[in-house]
């Protein structure tokens, strides 16, 4: 079995979400940001997430995704099978067809008896688990969301009301009632 990126970036996001869910809903963009990961990919992720029930999204200005359940509840393997992240190191997909019409591979018990053992221990990582490992390892949360705020170099201007005409007509109106 090999974990392909669409699990770990789901599993990585999920600890940043809930690393900092406190200061309130968390954007995608923010996550992006800080774990280097595609928005787009990331919202695909969020989508599926979200149909599992394992986040919330809250929509307009201060809106971004919180977890639908306590991190203590959310396991990994919740995270990676949301995903569609298949945990299956068999040939066969677990279907006993590994040699086609003849049957099953001579190693499918084997194979099938590593994915249990898979499932059983991503079952037993929970997300809080994965988070008390970062803060335990010194991860920084910023207190606040960071706002970037744009500077000008030079002063804004408003543009200045002049009364004149805006039209040929209306300049030629304003000539003949002089």
């Amino acid at each position: 079995m090999r974990l392909t990126t669409k699990g770990r970036f789901a599993v990585t996001a999920m600890i940043d979400l809930a690393l900092r869910q406190n200061n309130g809903p968390v954007t995608l963009a923010a996550i992006s940001q800080r774990q280097q990961i595609s928005l787009s990919y990331l919202e695909q992720l969020f989508g599926k997430l979200r149909r599992h029930e394992l986040v919330e999204s809250t929509r307009g200005p201060g809106g971004g995704y919180s977890l639908g359940r306590k991190a203590d509840k959310i396991t990994v393997a919740d995270i990676i099978v949301s995903v569609d992240e298949p945990i299956d190191a068999t040939h066969c997909g677990g279907k006993e067809n590994c040699l086609g019409e003849a049957g099953r591979c001579m190693t499918h018990e084997l194979w099938a008896s590593l994915n249990s053992r898979m499932v059983e221990f991503l079952d037993s990582v929970t997300l809080q688990k994965l988070v008390d490992d970062q803060i335990a390892k010194g991860v920084v949360i910023e207190s606040t969301p960071q706002i970037k705020k744009a500077i000008f170099s030079s002063p804004i201007v408003k543009p200045m009301r002049i009364n004149a005409p805006n039209s040929v007509f209306a300049l030629g109106n304003a000539f003949s009632k002089s």
